[in-house]
């Protein structure tokens, strides 16, 4: 299981969902071809251990779960930039344990709806992707330019 972000890419690879494949592997970061043509805006070779990832270069879907053939340290790092699409919930031992060549199915789960917030909501350590800052940051110059124009319309 893994939750994805809200980027332009994740929003791709979620409009084609389902999407099979066959899982390739290298070193522990899995991978499989998806076939899918999505942005390659906010690519990285800055990876973390739990990284769903977008690999442009073979249109497939990654997860690194530990050291990749390109590594120098523990860190994972790509064989060329992606675009860090979510996180996987699965565990390492859970993504180790799967082989290359086999199959594998990738399908949107309903999410509950949010339980109405009653009282003061918890503080969350959660950063947000740049992404989805850049989306925050238009939406408020957005909102600024609206207010502007109304209240130069008001003045004229």
């Amino acid at each position: 299981m893994a939750e994805l972000g809200v980027s332009l890419t994740a929003q791709e690879i979620v409009k084609h969902l389902p999407i099979s494949g066959q899982v390739g592997r290298w070193g522990d970061e899995i991978f499989f071809e998806t076939g899918i043509l999505a942005s390659d805006f906010n690519s990285t070779l800055q990876v973390n251990v739990g990284d769903v990832a977008y690999w442009p270069e073979g249109k497939c879907i990654c997860v690194f779960f530990g050291k990749t053939p390109a590594s120098q340290a523990e860190k994972p790092v790509p064989a060329s930039p992606v675009v860090v699409i979510g996180r996987t919930m699965a565990s390492v031992d859970e993504l180790r344990s799967i082989q290359a060549g086999q199959n594998i199915r990738v399908a949107a789960v309903p999410v509950k709806p949010a339980a109405p917030v009653t009282a003061a909501p918890a503080t969350s350590d959660r950063k947000l992707s740049q992404s989805e800052i850049d989306a925050l940051v238009q939406k408020l110059l957005a909102e600024r330019a609206d207010k502007e124009k109304k209240k130069a319309q008001g003045a004229a």
